[in-house]
């Protein structure tokens, strides 16, 4: 089987940087290669070391003076929402009524969910973005398109059908049993095909009724290993009307802990505006909070206390993510941007050292996944990503300036966007540029 050494400066991390100087936590190699055969990472570190075990017969390929790191990861995204970017809207359950809604009702539609699907992927591929979490629209075919598209692309993906059985329009509803045979056969149809795998997913408290919520519990407690995803506190409005709907449950957390979805394959986006109570059952049973910043700020839900869940002590996990269509942008550069601004009104930092890590090793460890990817080493998937400081005349120009790395992944990610993306690799497979122009 054919083997590829790309050439390059690496970037790997080990653990979440404690600051700028912590270089126990990365490795970064001036002159770095990788071998790749069969989709996986066969050696990685120094050129001169990599070079000898590559062979004859390997191809090699340039790419410096880039910087090579793992794919990035994005962990809460909506694959049926890619035109309800940039909606008008003063909050989120206005903009869910008024635009969201009535667009995913489209994706009942085979022949549409195929088309916007090979969209989807394509955006990923140009964002270098190489792992999603998405939700699918209700509909089976939604999910089936999704699944037949990432496969197609070789791509490692989580997803799921959204289950929704009321307060929505009746063409994007489903019913608690329907909500659970139409999962159960998304599980049988997709789950390990590929390097697909399928998301338990009703889409929050207030579109499910209790009845939907035990359907989500029977297919958590069946299917023990898949995640489980939703959403949690991400606007005050939302947690009222939620917690209105469930008087028994003490708060919002205990809405989902009541039907036993924490646990820790379970991703709650936005997770704002959290009671100390409800932080510690986060913790305790290890669930993800999902950091949404371009979202958040878009509709103006809040500012996510990033450090307080972080360095309490029971400390919460923390992903990062664009929430595509509530987000406002593909790109984990511009998502980490935000999230370095949010930080920034909070009387926080948030270095660009840990930006990276949570782009990828930070956000693969939260998804369980980092067995297979999020980092740079032998026997992981060949996911990569290849950034160029200097992609545009602006990043050029302020590329003159840079002398350190901290400062490098800082302008990469403070001016960077799909421009500095200059190759993404899928199973060792260059895929950004086989895709030519914008479709």
């Amino acid at each position: 089987m054919s083997k590829c050494l790309l050439r390059g400066r690496t970037l790997s991390f080990h653990r979440r940087p404690e600051n700028l100087e912590d270089k126990g936590a990365y490795t970064y190699q001036e002159d770095g290669a990788l071998l790749i055969q069969a989709g996986k990472i066969v050696a990685a570190g120094s050129y001169s070391d990599v070079k000898p075990q590559a062979g004859e017969d390997a191809e090699e390929i340039d790419h410096r003076p880039h910087l090579i790191m793992p794919g990035l990861i994005d962990t809460h995204l909506h694959f049926p929402q890619m035109q309800v970017i940039g909606s008008y809207a003063a909050n989120l359950l206005e903009w869910l009524n008024t635009y969201t809604f009535i667009e995913e009702q489209r994706f009942a539609s085979a022949e549409h969910a195929a088309r916007f699907a090979a969209h989807f992927f394509d955006e990923m591929v140009r964002h270098g973005t190489t792992t999603a979490v998405a939700y699918c629209s209700v509909h089976k075919v939604s999910a089936d398109a999704f699944f037949a598209e990432s496969l197609k692309r070789n791509m490692r993906m989580v997803a799921g059908k959204v289950m929704m059985d009321r307060n929505a329009p009746e063409a994007l509803t489903d019913t608690a049993q329907s909500g659970y045979d139409d999962t159960r056969q998304v599980i049988a149809d997709w789950h390990g095909k590929g390097r697909n795998h399928v998301a338990i997913t009703p889409r929050f408290a207030i579109t499910s009724t209790p009845a939907q919520l035990e359907a989500a519990q029977a297919l958590a407690r069946e299917f023990p290993d898949l995640h489980i995803q939703t959403h949690l506190s991400e606007n005050r409005d939302e947690i009222a009307f939620s917690c209105s709907l469930y008087p028994q449950a003490k708060d919002y957390t205990d809405i989902y802990e009541i039907y036993g979805l924490l646990g820790p394959r379970s991703l709650f986006g936005h997770a704002i505006h959290l009671s100390e109570r409800e932080m510690d059952a986060m913790s305790e049973s290890g669930s993800v909070a999902v950091h949404c910043p371009t979202s958040n700020l878009f509709l103006g839900s809040g500012l996510f206390p990033m450090r307080k869940l972080q360095n309490r002590q029971k400390p919460v996990r923390i992903a990062v993510a664009t929430d595509i269509g509530g987000g406002s942008n593909y790109s984990m550069l511009k998502t980490m941007d935000e999230a370095y601004k949010i930080q920034q009104l909070l009387g926080e930092r948030l270095n660009p050292l840990e930006s990276f890590y949570l782009m990828t090793r930070g956000n693969a460890e939260a998804l369980s996944l980092d067995n297979h990817i999020g980092a740079l080493a032998p026997g992981l998937d060949a996911d990569l990503v290849v950034l160029d400081m200097a992609s545009t005349p602006p990043m050029a120009l302020k590329a003159e300036t840079v002398s350190t790395l901290s400062e490098e992944l800082f302008l990469l990610q403070t001016m960077g966007d799909d421009r500095a993306i200059a190759e993404t690799y899928i199973a060792g497979e260059p895929a950004k540029s086989a895709l030519g122009m914008p479709r």
